[in-house]
C-alpha cells in the first residue's frame, strides 16, 4: 500500500493557506508590489481550520507510511513473486519528513515573520526641534504580526519618522515624526500603499 502522493502535497497547500496572509507582505516587499499584501486577509478567519486540516492530513499520511512499513516487515513470502522495489523519492519516508518540516515552517511563519522586516525599520535621528508630532492611525485589514511589520517598513521609509508602533490586534499605528519633514497625509499614503486602509487619523501631540 503506497502513501498517496496527494497527501503530502495537500498538507503543504493547507499549511501555506493558513499563513498566506502573513507570507504575502514579505513576498510583496521582495517583489516591490506592496499593495497586493492585503489581498489574502480574508483567509485569516479560516486559519484554525487550515491548521487542523494540515495536522489531519499529515497524521493520516504518517499512519499510512508507518502501517505500510509494518506490513512489509511482517509479510511472509509464500511464492516466487517479484516485489515492487521501484519506489519513487516522493513515496519515501524521507520525503514525508521533509514535507512535515516544511509544513511546520509554514504554519509557524507568523511567529518569526518579523525577521524579514527588521532592516527596513531605520528611524530618523534628528536634533532638538519643536516640530515633533505624534499621530494615531486606525487601520483596516491587518491580521497578523507580518502585517504590522509591513506597515512599519513602509512608514519608516519616509523622512522624519522618529518612531512607529503598530498593532494588528488594536488595528492602529502610533507614529512619532518631524512635521517639518513629513505630513499626516504622506504617512497615510504610505500605509495605504500596503493595501491596508487608514479609516481614521488624529493628532495626539
Amino acid at each position: 500500500m503506497k502513501t498517496p502522493i496527494s497527501l503530502p502535497n495537500l498538507s503543504i497547500l493547507t499549511a501555506l493557506a493558513s499563513s498566506l496572509c502573513c507570507i504575502m507582505p514579505v513576498l510583496a516587499i521582495l517583489a516591490g508590489t506592496t499593495g497586493i499584501a492585503s489581498n489574502f486577509a480574508w483567509l485569516d478567519p479560516a486559519r484554525p481550520y487550515f491548521i487542523g486540516s494540515t495536522a489531519l492530513v499529515l497524521g493520516f499520511a504518517w499512519y499510512q507510511k508507518l502501517n505500510q512499513k509494518k506490513q512489509l516487515n511482517t509479510k511472509q513470502p509464500d511464492c516466487n513473486c517479484k516485489t515492487n522495489d521501484n519506489i519513487t523519492f516522493i513515496q519515501t519516508k524521507t520525503f514525508l519528513t521533509m514535507v512535515t518540516f516544511l509544513s511546520i515552517l509554514l504554519l509557524t511563519f507568523p511567529s518569526y515573520s518579523h525577521i524579514f522586516f527588521k532592516k527596513a525599520e531605520n528611524y530618523a535621528v534628528t536634533g532638538q526641534t519643536s516640530n515633533f508630532s505624534q499621530a494615531e492611525f486606525t487601520i483596516k485589514g491587518m491580521t497578523c504580526t507580518g502585517c504590522e511589520h509591513h506597515v512599519k517598513s513602509e512608514i519608516s521609509k519616509l523622512k522624519g519618522i522618529l518612531d512607529v508602533k503598530v498593532s494588528y490586534e488594536k488595528s492602529n499605528a502610533f507614529v512619532k515624526f518631524d512635521s517639518s519633514k513629513t505630513t499626516i497625509a504622506e504617512i497615510e499614503k504610505a500605509i495605504n500603499s500596503t493595501g491596508y486602509k487608514v479609516v481614521k487619523n488624529k493628532i495626539i501631540s
